[in-house]
């Protein structure tokens, strides 16, 4: 069964406002899916595919003379040229929209192809693993558009859950991606098998293919390193010792990662001068049931027990967050983090046209008003509009002047 995904709307209205819309994302995480459901009439190429591949290749000019409008063109990184000859076949037709569909799983030739090539021609979208609401086929939550239209806040106390509680935990511990999560949800075996065969997938032909001269044993170390720090901010040297590596080489690393969408590097929000800020990156596994499967975690009792679990719930919702904004067409937007160097913290700062909105991420589900200081501190320091603390609460809530609470499930 193909469940409707958040971005549908979205790439249908820039297909009528560009002549190349493409998806970007990580591997599995249903872009091909999509996009042959949005165009099913539309022609479709695979890249991967060798007899595509050849087709296209071979002489891509006369395939583009044939093939003008109404094309899916899935993994279009595996022939960085693509962008270039498609320079030429948009322009011919410059004022034509709705023409091309791209994917991609690797974002360097993408975007170099982009911006190289195709920059005021092609809008370009992320797509993920399944935002909660997704997988269980409920609306988006309006708390995006509630911030992103520049909205009375206190339409945050009428918001609604969007899944419930228990369903929000269980896609936090086994992930979203949407063969496992909908093939067989509650069996174990499968979920396991598959997240092994897509490390191993990854480890063996995505990188391999992308980098051929990498060090695919020192690979698989990072990554079973990373796991220990989701999370964190980055210690490169630390590691660097551990792995018995460079430096450069880690950073390299952490760029790949990032590049093939299953890491995400948070900067840190260093627009505030009247504090010293920290200014070392942060970053986490985009999707938790990968790292809970690296780091053998198996079941709920076990997570909410291991001292990555504060840290995997927080990297969770900030994902869920970025993915709710993204389905919006809002532009401009950032995500960071904010550390001062006397330790005042914000778990996710999201700016946009309507400001900086600092979010602040609990596991409990009681309200510290101790821990809070940090989001009170910035609101003060940057005249934010106000704030909100995410956690296990029941019901929104109105916890103080300018801080609102939501429950994880209304996200």
């Amino acid at each position: 069964m193909d469940k409707k995904r958040y971005l549908e709307d979205k790439i249908s209205r820039l297909l009528d406002m560009f002549p190349v819309v493409g998806v970007i994302g990580a591997r599995q995480c249903g872009k091909s899916t999509l996009v042959k459901k949005l165009r099913p009439q539309w022609k479709y190429y695979d890249l991967e595919n060798p007899n595509d591949y050849h087709l296209i290749t071979s002489d891509p000019i006369s395939f583009f003379s044939l093939h003008t409008e109404a094309l899916i063109i899935d993994e279009a990184q595996q022939f960085p040229e693509i962008f270039s000859v498609l320079r030429g076949v948009v322009d011919h037709q410059r004022k034509s929209k709705g023409r091309f569909l791209l994917t991609g799983s690797s974002s360097p030739e993408i975007v170099k192809g982009i911006t190289e090539s195709l920059a005021g021609r092609i809008a370009t979208v992320e797509m993920w693993p399944f935002k909660q609401g997704e997988l269980y086929q409920k609306p988006v939550s309006s708390l995006y558009e509630i911030v992103t239209q520049g909205n009375d806040p206190n339409e945050i106390l009428n918001l609604k859950p969007v899944v419930t509680l228990q369903q929000a935990i269980s896609l936090w511990l086994k992930g979203g991606f949407p063969e496992p999560a909908i093939e067989n949800s509650n069996d174990d075996t499968f979920h396991m098998q598959w997240m092994e065969n897509y490390i191993h997938n990854y480890i063996t032909r995505d990188i391999r293919g992308l980098f051929s001269r990498l060090n695919i044993h020192n690979f698989r170390r990072f990554l079973m390193l990373l796991a220990q720090y989701s999370g964190h901010q980055l210690n490169m040297s630390d590691m660097a010792r551990a792995l018995e590596i460079s430096v450069s080489t880690v950073k390299d690393y952490l760029d790949i990662i990032h590049q093939t969408f299953l890491w995400r590097n948070l900067d840190p929000f260093v627009k505030n001068t009247l504090k010293k800020v920290q200014k070392a990156k942060r970053g986490f596994f985009r999707d938790q049931g990968l790292l809970h499967y690296l780091l053998r975690i198996k079941s709920l009792d076990e997570l909410l027990l291991h001292p990555v679990a504060g840290f995997s719930f927080e990297s969770f919702v900030t994902e869920e967050i970025i993915r709710g904004f993204q389905t919006t067409m809002a532009t401009g937007l950032e995500f960071t983090y904010y550390r001062t160097v006397d330790k005042s913290e914000v778990d996710l700062i999201v700016e946009g046209f309507f400001g900086e909105i600092p979010i602040e991420i609990k596991l409990n589900s009681q309200i510290n008003k101790h821990s809070l200081k940090g989001l009170e501190n910035f609101i003060a320091d940057m005249n934010a509009p106000f704030g909100l603390l995410i956690n296990r609460g029941n019901s929104p809530e109105h916890i103080s002047e300018k801080i609102y609470q939501i429950p994880v499930n209304y996200i």
